[in-house]
């Protein structure tokens, strides 16, 4: 039998790395054929999280242009050169049938060669303003998926499905969840605030946690507060009967559910997730991002009621008010739940691998 091989990039960060192996999982239900080759940068998260997963992955020696002015930026033309090469090495020996590109730097080089060679190519763009990268392919690719409307004034109409991002299969399916107020002993009356600042954390939502730690304990809440493995030995002086302090959440399924109230940054998966379970959330965009996407994704969100929207800029004015606001409105709790429930795409990677498995039939 004909095997359907397939090449998947994408990385940087767990953003594009996590669709990335959602598709690749889907991509072995729905093909009894399928061979699957990963393409990453040398030296990034992905090298060692798709392997964990039971994959095989290749790198390329490529890097991201730096937003300030860095040495590291005369290497770039160089690499780009060279990355570009290793992907003509790998489509020329792999021989994919499809190629699938999730973002970050690693994906533009082989989606962009795979076009060229007129190998049938799809672009994942997970963010409601789009990268450069994802910008130039969309000229060359075949389809390109997004998470959000009115994306055509960035890309070719005749080429866009709005899909959403995918997302794990275990956040939108019903398999048995802990009950962290069980695990954790909280009260039944307390609401649990869930902060959520990304693996390594956040300085400035840390920080600001912390200084409003009184008075937030003093709402009758429980805080599940993830610091990152960066803020740990900082931080972890603040465990109580209240608050439960660490590093990074692995069931990060039992936390959204058993959460009231979720502070966190608006990178486009942390936005997916949110909108299947359906809870209100303070978003605080990250300013250290490509083109302030984080931003633009939550105020995207924040523009139908369906968020609350803080600017790390803003937060030492306003974080304790808007706060305060959500936790004694149970009203606006439920209109924000609702609002953001009504994004939801909680079938984006059954409805990608439709698009692929329609274009691998008609060839």
């Amino acid at each position: 039998m004909k095997k359907n091989r397939f090449i998947i990039s994408g990385g940087g960060t767990g953003g594009h790395i996590y669709p990335a192996l959602s598709l690749a999982n889907k991509i072995n239900e729905s093909f009894n054929n399928a061979e699957i080759k990963f393409v990453g940068a040398i030296g990034r998260m992905e090298m060692n999280i798709v392997p964990k997963h039971g994959y095989d992955i290749q790198g390329l020696w490529i890097s991201g242009l730096q937003r300030s002015l860095s040495f590291k930026n005369i290497a770039l033309p160089f690499k780009l050169v060279v990355s570009l090469i290793q992907s003509l090495l790998i489509i020329v020996e792999y021989k994919p049938n499809f190629v699938i590109g999730t973002g970050g730097f690693a994906s533009f080089p082989i989606v962009f060669i795979s076009s060229l060679l007129r190998i049938p190519t799809l672009i994942q763009e997970q963010n409601s303003f789009p990268g450069i990268s994802n910008r130039f392919l969309s000229r060359y690719t075949n389809y390109i998926s997004v998470a959000y409307e009115k994306m055509e004034k960035y890309f070719p109409s005749n080429k866009l499905f709005l899909t959403g991002n995918p997302i794990r299969e275990s956040i939108s399916s019903s398999n048995a969840r802990l009950d962290l107020k069980k695990e954790l002993k909280i009260e039944d009356n307390k609401l649990v605030i869930s902060i959520l600042g990304g693996s390594l954390g956040s300085e400035k939502i840390n920080r600001t946690i912390e200084k409003n730690i009184d008075f937030i304990i003093s709402q009758n809440v429980f805080i599940i507060w993830q610091c990152g493995k960066n803020y740990l030995k900082d931080f972890n002086k603040y465990n109580s009967e209240s608050v439960f302090v660490t590093d990074f959440i692995d069931d990060i399924d039992s936390t959204y559910y058993s959460s009231d109230v979720i502070i966190a940054r608006s990178g486009a998966l942390t936005l997916s997730e949110l909108a299947v379970v359906s809870k209100p959330a303070i978003l605080i965009p990250s300013p250290n991002v490509a083109e302030n996407h984080q931003l633009q994704n939550a105020k995207s969100i924040e523009d139908k009621h369906a968020c609350i929207c803080i600017e790390e800029k803003d937060l030492d004015i306003i974080f304790k008010n808007k706060l305060d606001l959500i936790l004694k409105d149970k009203n606006l709790r439920e209109e924000l739940s609702h609002n953001i429930s009504l994004l939801a795409l909680p079938n984006a990677s059954n409805d990608i691998i439709e698009l692929i498995k329609k274009h691998l039939n008609n060839d």
